[in-house]
This record gives structure tokens, C-alpha cells and sequence, in this order.
């Protein structure tokens, strides 16, 4: 009954949605251009709101990496913070991280300063509402973590979501989306006012590669009109909020990866992704919704 309310709710708020295609989004001429190379494994893409992109080097980095919307110029922001995997900046103006290395969850001033929130988890992504309550995904256990904004740690949902990875959230901030790395889907849930998940279900279809069952299902991001952009091995799949796709954003190499995709630029609306080894970023005509006020 629950899943039903939820989805029955998230149509009900999407009926003057209208389909769009890639037309909606792209600009003619503009392409994907490499911003940032020389690292292993980037990941964990996103920005404040002056526009700049923070990203990290999972696999070869030392911290977390700047690329200034005025000029371009990419340097080390916070030093001796290796293997974080999902980052974003909270309400607080402080840095909220998957540190996968250490298998913790943490809060990082802009000075380096660390707070550990939780430990013992096998954290992969993170968003956190602007009320303050922190949502992330464990992979391998399969479950949907909460730590609210006074600190309690709920396990939000398990079971359900095969390999959850990316999330993100809604632009009312009353919806949860949490895409399959080892599936199809990408799930929801209705965030009710104690931070807690309720009706759970599969919202969102991705398109597989031929031959494959699952679409590999990564990061993900909003944008401000409330439609989701998800990584998948095909590419940037975009949905809008009745659930339906809108299109595929084609990988910036075509034999490569995009792992995390994120908005920036002094005007968040250069759309940038992690691909490997480089960050890749073309600008576009739609805005993102975080960093903004």
C-alpha cells in the first residue's frame, strides 16, 4: 500500500510534466572537453555555489581537487583525505563525505578539519538535504543509510535495491532517488518530515547495453526543473519527473566510463563528469539544483 501511495503521490506531481529529448538539454556545437587529466579513478563531483567543481581521485588522489569556475585552474583543495567516493557540500558549508577508504562518513571544514559521523560502513554515495539529514548508499549490503540532522543513524531501506549506488534528491526535497548498479532501476522514496524513508519502489527504467542485465547504475544528480541525470554504461541518462527518459548524453569516449556527474560553473550549467582518468564538461542548456540557494 505504501509503494502505491508513493507512486500514485510522485505521478500526481508530474501530470503537466511534458516529454522532452535531448534537444531540451543540449546546445549545438558544444561538446564534451576534457577539464582535468593525470589522475586513476576520478569520482565524487560537486560544487558550491559560487560554481566551482570539487572532485576526487579514489584510486590515486590525495584528497579532494578544485576546479575554479573563474578560471579553470585545477589544484589539491584538502590534503591527507585519500579514497573518498561520494562527496557533497551540506547546509553547514562543510564537506560531507563517503571516505571508502576508511570506511566512514565524515564532515570536513574548508580549513581540512574532520568530524567522523559514522564508522564501519562500506559507504559508496551521499546527498544531504538542506534540512541537514545525510542519505548514502551501501553497495555490497544493499541497503540506504540515514544520519539525520541530530546525528541518529537509521539503516533507511535494505534489501531492495540491487547494488544501490548514486543518489540524489528531489527539488522539494520530499523524494529520494537511488539508481542499481546491478539492476535497471532507479528507486524512490517519499522522505517523510523525520528524515525517514517510506514506499519504496522502482520509479525509474534505465536503458540496458545489448546483451546486459544490468545497466551499471552510478552517479547521479538534479537539475533544476527536478529531472534526474543518472551515469550508466551507455552514457548520462536523463528522466524527468514523471520518470520517463528523456535521452542519453553519449560518454564523452566512447569505450570509457562516466562514474559521478555533477553542475557547475559560475552559472551551474556546465554539466561535468568523471570518466576515469579525466573530468569531461560541456555546457548546456538546463541549470543543476545544488549549490544554488
Amino acid at each position: 500500500m505504501k509503494r502505491t501511495l508513493l507512486t500514485l503521490c510522485l505521478l500526481s506531481s508530474s501530470l503537466l510534466a511534458q516529454d522532452t529529448s535531448l534537444h531540451d538539454y543540449l546546445i549545438e556545437g558544444e561538446s564534451w572537453k576534457e577539464v582535468a587529466s593525470g589522475y586513476v579513478f576520478t569520482d565524487g563531483l560537486c560544487c558550491d555555489e559560487a560554481g566551482n567543481l570539487f572532485f576526487t581521485d579514489v584510486k590515486g588522489g590525495k584528497g579532494i581537487y578544485k576546479l575554479d569556475a573563474a578560471t579553470g585552474k585545477v589544484d589539491l583543495f584538502l590534503d591527507n583525505l585519500p579514497g573518498i567516493s561520494g562527496l557533497q557540500i551540506g547546509p553547514d558549508g562543510r564537506f560531507y563525505a563517503c571516505h571508502n577508504k576508511e570506511g566512514r562518513i565524515i564532515a570536513i571544514t574548508m580549513k581540512g578539519e574532520v568530524e567522523v559521523l559514522l564508522t564501519d560502513v562500506k559507504c559508496n554515495d551521499l546527498v544531504v538535504s538542506k534540512t541537514g539529514n545525510l542519505y548514502f548508499t551501501e553497495t555490497p549490503t544493499q541497503r540506504i543509510h540515514l544520519i539525520t540532522k541530530d546525528k541518529k543513524h537509521v539503516i533507511a531501506d535494505e534489501g531492495h535495491v540491487v547494488k544501490p549506488n548514486g543518489i540524489t534528491i528531489s527539488t522539494d526535497e520530499r523524494t529520494l532517488f537511488a539508481s542499481e548498479y546491478g539492476g535497471k532501476h532507479v528507486w524512490a522514496w517519499r522522505i517523510e518530515d523525520d528524515g525517514t524513508l517510506t514506499g519504496g519502489a522502482p520509479y525509474m527504467t534505465m536503458w540496458l547495453p545489448v546483451g546486459k542485465e544490468s545497466a551499471a547504475g552510478d552517479g547521479s544528480t538534479t537539475e533544476a526543473n527536478g529531472r534526474t541525470f543518472v551515469t550508466t554504461e551507455l552514457g548520462v541518462q536523463i528522466f524527468d519527473t514523471a520518470g520517463r527518459l528523456a535521452g542519453i548524453i553519449a560518454k564523452p569516449e566512447a569505450t570509457g566510463k562516466v562514474v559521478s556527474v555533477e553542475f557547475a560553473g559560475k552559472d551551474h550549467d556546465i554539466l561535468y563528469v568523471a570518466g576515469g582518468e579525466k573530468i569531461y564538461g560541456r555546457k548546456v542548456k538546463v541549470k543543476g539544483y545544488f549549490g544554488q540557494k
